[in-house]
Order: structure tokens, then C-alpha cells, then sequence
């Protein structure tokens, strides 16, 4: 007894682009089955932004200061003629980049590892 398999015709054709048209529209935002996108409670200025981050992970700031300073006191160093002291700078820039990408990676962890709310 051999059953007539019929052929499996897919519920939707594929949808065509016209030529010329874009796949999705880039002032709104796309449509995802599943995902509801978060709203934030209200738009945060730069600054409100920058201190909410800064009390999060304060050693980013910190970091980004102390390689900004390393590296202006190394060409400054470096301007006068007192190659040692800029070169000691130099590595010490990098000392601190270092420290800014640690304490961006373990900030990330901290954050991933708190309970949301």
C-alpha cells in the first residue's frame, strides 16, 4: 500500500524586493517575532549618561585619564629633547591602556552578573 505523497507547498511564497526598494525601512526600527524591545523610562542627557556609567565602573574613567596623562606628559617629554623620561611614559601609556581594558572586561562581567531588575 503505497500512500500518495503529496508535494510539501510551503503556507507563503518568499516575498520579492522590487528593484530599487529596500528590504526594511531605516528610520524604524525592525520587526522581530518574539522579541519585545525594552523602553527606557526616559531619554538620558550625555552627562546623566556619563555619571550613571561612571558610578557603575569607576576605574574606566580613571584609566582613560591616566593614559591621556601619560601620553601628553610623554610628547611633552619627548618635545624637550629628554628621551628616557618620554620613553618610561610611553610604556607607562600603555600600563594604563591595559588597565582601562581590564577594568572595561571586568565591568562587563559585573554588570552581566547582576540580577536585572
Amino acid at each position: 500500500m503505497a500512500a500518495a505523497a503529496a508535494p510539501a507547498v510551503p503556507d507563503q511564497a518568499p516575498k520579492m524586493q522590487a528593484p530599487g526598494q529596500m528590504p526594511f525601512d531605516p528610520s524604524q526600527a525592525p520587526v522581530i517575532e518574539g522579541f519585545t524591545p525594552v523602553t527606557l523610562a526616559k531619554n538620558e542627557s550625555f552627562k546623566e549618561k556619563f555619571l550613571r556609567k561612571t558610578k557603575e565602573n569607576p576605574f574606566v574613567p580613571i584609566g582613560c585619564a591616566a593614559t591621556a596623562g601619560a601620553l601628553l606628559y610623554g610628547l611633552r617629554a619627548f618635545h624637550q629633547g629628554k628621551t628616557r623620561q618620554s620613553q618610561l611614559m610611553m610604556r607607562g601609556r600603555i600600563f594604563a591602556q591595559g588597565f582601562t581594558v581590564v577594568a572595561i572586561i571586568v565591568g562587563i562581567f559585573a554588570t552581566s552578573l547582576k540580577p536585572k531588575q
